[in-house]
């Protein structure tokens, strides 16, 4: 059985900034969004859009009292913080960040009012996307269903298009589902977005935070641990680094 995801989440932005004097004949380090690259791809605003494995605010009652991806054991080992650190590092500065949970939208889909909701992130005008939705939407087992799935994706990834064209990166669920993976793997490519496929990660089951520590909810132990997290991110990281060889 597939684990509950999120409860009584809250949308978290998050801007960060580092401020430093370089040291006698070093190069300062590049603010927030100053010409940030990798390789060719511009890292200087990023924006990630998911659910409870993205941002999960404290819930007590299921015993989680993290502010960040379920269920890493610290904020720095979700795959949002490790990604952004090897982006850090390669792009010489820290780029402009929003972490958003839109569990809503995979669960209304069609009737989730996307330019309405999401008009910080829409505005914020991304350099790149890093889109990780899909597990709290049902499978669709229906034409129907598979329809309204798909136009959820294409409506989200329009939207995103027309604000600042930013490179997006859709990776498929962690808890797979042949069907909704091949819908946002479609959406994707028909974005000219690039497909990340979380396979091999979903299949270990070490991944999972229940391989790492006692977890009491069935729920919470299943989401990705700190190992799964940083195979996340490293499949992520690596799409980046391939999307930056070249010019856009």
């Amino acid at each position: 059985m597939k684990p509950t995801l999120d409860r009584g989440i809250a949308a978290a932005v998050f801007g960060l900034a580092i401020a430093c004097v370089p040291a006698m004949g070093q190069e300062p380090k590049k603010g927030p969004d100053e010409g940030l690259k990798v390789g060719f791809l511009p890292v200087g605003k990023i924006l990630f859009l998911g659910n409870s494995i993205t941002l999960h605010g404290p819930a007590p009652d299921i015993g989680w009292t993290g502010d960040w991806g379920m269920a890493a054991s610290a904020r720095e080992k979700d795959y949002v913080h490790r990604l952004l650190d090897r982006i850090t590092k390669e792009a010489g500065g820290v780029p402009k960040t929003m972490i958003r949970n839109i569990a809503d939208l995979e669960r209304k889909q069609t009737d989730f009012n996307i330019s309405e909701t999401l008009k910080d992130e829409l505005a914020f005008e991304a350099d790149v996307v890093i889109l990780a939705i899909g597990e709290n939407a049902p499978s669709p087992k229906t034409d129907e269903a598979r329809k309204r799935f798909a136009d959820t994706l294409r409506e989200l990834l329009a939207q995103l298009a027309r604000h600042g064209h930013p490179k997006v990166f859709v990776r498929s669920e962690f808890w797979p589902d042949a069907e909704k993976d091949r819908l946002l793997k479609q959406a994707c490519d028909d974005a000219g977005g690039v497909f990340v496929d979380l396979g091999k990660i979903a299949a270990d089951p070490k991944n999972s935070a229940r391989s790492e520590r006692q977890i009491e909810h069935a729920g919470v132990a299943g989401h990705p641990g700190d190992k799964g997290m940083s195979a996340i991110a490293d499949e992520l990281w690596a799409a980046m680094k391939k999307a930056g060889e070249a010019k856009r």
